[in-house]
């Protein structure tokens, strides 16, 4: 899957600092989870792409369940992150799911100049209610498929306002891969704890990290995210006013936390 076509929402600095911001969204989300960062991330200097992994909304996607999880879809990343960085500095963040295929793009080689895990996870998502949810649904998406599971979420989680926002949320589960949401799902649940191994390749290549996370984070809690900051030797931010989706409840505080990490990170990386 390296060299897989990618739908993307792209933007270019007037005054470019030579690197590239790529996020990597993660299960059920889309590039246009990252909308609110791109202008403020461009108007500090920064090239910014933000993704539809493989299979996620306007991404095509292969036909194998197995192709995404995080290891297949992390060799994807660190194709992309090869090609980026021969023109300049990469910069990689990846959400939830996303920073499992971010670390997995790491562990692949991905020539990184840093590594953000956004509301992410040690390994497979913990007991709790998302992970009780993926359960539920799986066998409802084998057996009829994703416009069946989208009524059963939305009879769950009610009305999203407006309605733009509604419109959006089911165009692109509608036109995710079915086989992607499963095999995605599957990745969610089974992902070994791999922060040793990513530990030992961020201190041989010389790689900063960050972990971040909303301060109510539903998904994998808090406490196991700061553990996991510890054992990698990472800095760590809580965003407030936010639970598992930052940059999208509250873009701000989000960038309070990257520019100035990202703009610490170059100036290193450049520093004589």
């Amino acid at each position: 899957m390296p060299g897989a076509e990618l739908a993307a929402l792209r933007a270019r600095p007037a005054e470019p600092v030579g690197a590239v911001a790529v996020l990597v969204p993660g299960y059920t989300g889309s590039k246009e989870d990252f909308a609110a960062l791109l202008d403020p991330l461009c108007r500090a200097g920064l090239s910014v792409l933000a993704l539809d992994l493989p299979g996620q909304y306007e991404s095509p996607g292969p036909p194998c369940e197995q192709d995404y999880y995080p290891d297949p879809l992390g060799r994807t990343i660190a194709a992309l992150v090869a090609e980026l960085a021969a023109a300049g500095e990469v910069l990689l963040l990846g959400h939830s799911y996303g920073g499992l295929v971010a670390r997995a793009a790491v562990l692949a080689g991905a020539p990184v100049t840093g590594l953000v895990l956004l509301d992410s996870g040690p390994g497979g998502l913990p007991p709790g209610q998302r992970r009780e949810l993926l359960d539920a649904t799986e066998p409802v998406m084998r057996s009829q498929g994703s416009e069946t599971v989208l009524r059963l979420l939305e009879a769950r989680n009610g009305i999203v306002e407006p309605p733009e926002l509604a419109a959006l949320l089911r165009a692109r589960f509608l036109g995710s891969s079915s086989v992607g949401l499963l095999g995605m799902a599957t990745g969610l649940r089974t992902e070994p704890d791999r922060v040793t191994e990513l530990a030992t390749a961020l201190r041989t290549r010389a790689i900063p990290c960050l972990v971040a996370f909303g301060e109510s984070d539903d998904a994998w809690p808090v406490l196991v995210q700061r553990d996991m900051a510890a054992r990698l030797g990472a800095e760590v931010a809580m965003i407030h006013d936010a639970a598992h989706s930052p940059a999208i409840e509250n873009p701000p505080a989000l960038l309070d936390v990257l520019l100035p990490t990202w703009k610490a990170w170059l100036a290193a990386k450049f520093r004589p």
